[in-house]
C-alpha cells in the first residue's frame, strides 16, 4: 500500500535546508532584539535624572533597530532567492546533457564517413545587428582560406551553418581541424559578428566559477556561453 506524504522537504530537497536557515535567522534576530531591549532598559534605568533621555532619542534608537531588522530580513530574502535560482539553473543545465549546442569558438572538424563521404562538424555565426553582406571563410591550419560563403543580407541573430568539406573548386579537403571567420557589414559599416563552434554536452559541473558544461573535445564552457541549443 503506497503512502502519500505531505512533508514538503521530501518533495523539495532544498525545502529542509531553507527552513533550517530561516529558523536560525529568526533565532538570531530574536537574540539581537532581546539584547537591544536589555540595553535600552538598562540605559533608561541608569540615566541621569537631571538630564533624562528625551522621546526623540528613544525613537531614534528604536528606528535604528527597525532599520537593522529590515536589512537582515532583506538579506535573508535575497539569499533564499539566490539559492532557488541556483537550484533552478542546475536543473536546467542537467537537462542539457546529451544536447547539441553552439558556443563561442572558431573550430570546425572535417572527417570521412565509412561510405567515403566528407562529414564536417556543424558551426554557426552570431550577428549582433543586421547586415547587408555576410562573408564566411573556412581556413586550413596554415590560415589559408579554402572555402568562402557569401550569405547575403542577414538580420541580427544566431545562425546554424554546415560545410560539405569541399574547397572553392569543389574538391574534397583533407580530414582535420579547420577554423571559421566571419566578416559582416551593413552598407559599408562593419557589423560585430562572431563564429560559433559546435559541441555535445557530456556533463555538467558546479564550480567556483558557476555552472560549467563539458563539451568533450570542444572544451568546457559556462552555461551563459550557450548561443543556441540544436
Amino acid at each position: 500500500m503506497s503512502t502519500v506524504t505531505n512533508d514538503r522537504s521530501a518533495l523539495d530537497p532544498t525545502a529542509g535546508a531553507m527552513a533550517g536557515m530561516d529558523a536560525r535567522n529568526k533565532s538570531a534576530m530574536a537574540e539581537t532584539e532581546d539584547r537591544f531591549l536589555t540595553m535600552l532598559i538598562t540605559q533608561l534605568r541608569n540615566q541621569d535624572p537631571l538630564n533624562p533621555m528625551d522621546n526623540a532619542q528613544v525613537t531614534s534608537q528604536m528606528a535604528q533597530m527597525s532599520t537593522v531588522a529590515g536589512i537582515q530580513q532583506l538579506n535573508n530574502t535575497l539569499l533564499a532567492v539566490a539559492g532557488q535560482m541556483d537550484v533552478s539553473q542546475s536543473m536546467q543545465a542537467a537537462n542539457l546533457i546529451g544536447k547539441q549546442v553552439l558556443v563561442p569558438g572558431a573550430k570546425v572538424s572535417l572527417g570521412t564517413s565509412p561510405d567515403g563521404e566528407k562529414v564536417a562538424m556543424p558551426f554557426g555565426i552570431d550577428l549582433v545587428s543586421g547586415s547587408s553582406t555576410t562573408l564566411v571563410h573556412i581556413k586550413d591550419s596554415s590560415g589559408k582560406v579554402v572555402r568562402e560563403y557569401e550569405l547575403g543580407p542577414k538580420e541580427a541573430g544566431v545562425y546554424s551553418l554546415s560545410w560539405d568539406g569541399l574547397d572553392n573548386q569543389g574538391s574534397p579537403l583533407a580530414d582535420g581541424s579547420y577554423t571559421v571567420s566571419v566578416l559582416a557589414s551593413n552598407d559599408g559599416t562593419a557589423v560585430t559578428a562572431s563564429p560559433l563552434t559546435h559541441g555535445k554536452v557530456d556533463s555538467v559541473a558546479y564550480t567556483s566559477s558557476g555552472l560549467m558544461l563539458d563539451l568533450g573535445l570542444a572544451g568546457s564552457f559556462s552555461l551563459l556561453d550557450i548561443r543556441k541549443i540544436m
